[in-house]
């Protein structure tokens, strides 16, 4: 028994791939190649756009997937949602589907796009949008380049950003997030009820989120005398408590703790001046909660 696992072809090939390797699973591809290999017997990997993932997983051609929230939500696709994977192309964070114009255009609001033209490669997203505020407007499938069409083309464009640099490159103003859409894992409903490759994909969930966590953490370790031992371990943030074993010689302990990377540079310095010494900070791969 083996699953078909479909991985997003595009801007998040080489993070998703990077992922599965810190959740323990080598995958590789050539760049002529739609065929992954990963060094699993169970998994059987295909290479396929996002865009078009959810409507694989549905029909059952593929068991499982991952793709953009967005593209289930613009294909309406009815498939089984096993997780949210906090992950994009260049950050953690949420991407968003975003109305933008020209920086001199005089459209402020949705209501100003009433006979305009829109440009997006999200046609079914923006169509609803434009409905559910009561504006008619001519809305054409952008085959890419989106950013260069306004204004000599179209009046507006609806596009995905991460960071809004290229918007701003090409001198556009955001004018309103239409839709904002996290990285998702699903399978095929019927794949899901089969108690094998559930199991399978349960698994997968638990180590590529467990990766998740990791990313953001890091394991802080440091030696303190017995006189300020409480200060130390009162400083250090922990998953449940900080760990503290004595250490061969009198008055001595070693502490450990997983905490936030980002809280790391605040911590040492407090950390010092609390008497800790010998502070390790080392990465991690997985935490399981």
């Amino acid at each position: 028994m083996a699953i078909v696992l479909g991985l997003p072809k595009g801007s998040l090939q080489e993070s998703t791939f990077a992922l599965f390797k810190r959740a323990g699973f080598n995958v590789s591809c050539s760049s002529r190649s739609y065929i992954p290999t990963i060094d699993d017997e169970e998994i059987k990997c295909r290479l396929l756009r996002p865009q078009e993932m959810s409507r694989y997983v549905e029909l059952g051609l593929l068991d499982a997937g991952i793709c953009g929230f967005d593209w289930v939500y613009e294909n309406g696709s009815d498939v089984q949602e096993i997780c949210e994977l906090n992950y994009s192309k260049a950050t953690s964070n949420p991407v968003r589907w975003v109305l933008a114009v020209p920086n001199d255009s005089k459209i402020k609001t949705v209501k100003d796009l009433e006979g305009k033209r829109i440009s997006t490669e999200a046609m079914g997203l923006v169509k609803r949008y434009l409905k559910q505020h009561g504006v008619k407007a001519d809305v054409e499938f952008s085959w890419g380049a989106t950013e260069v069409k306004a204004p000599e083309l179209v009046d507006a464009i609806v596009d995905l950003t991460e960071t809004g640099s290229s918007l701003r490159a090409n001198n556009l103003r955001i004018v309103d997030t239409i839709l904002t859409s996290t990285t998702r894992f699903i399978a095929n409903k019927k794949s899901w009820k089969d108690k094998r490759k559930r199991a399978k994909l349960e698994q997968l969930k638990m180590l590529l989120t467990g990766a998740l966590e990791a990313q953001r953490r890091v394991l802080l370790k440091c030696n303190a005398p017995e006189k300020s031992l409480k200060k130390v371990t009162e400083i250090l943030p922990a998953l449940h408590a900080p760990t503290v074993n004595k250490l061969n010689g009198e008055g001595w302990y070693a502490i450990e703790s997983v905490v936030e990377e980002r809280e790391v540079r605040n911590l040492i310095p407090r950390l010092t001046s609390a008497g800790a010494t010998g502070i390790i900070e080392l990465p991690l791969n997985k935490i399981i909660f």
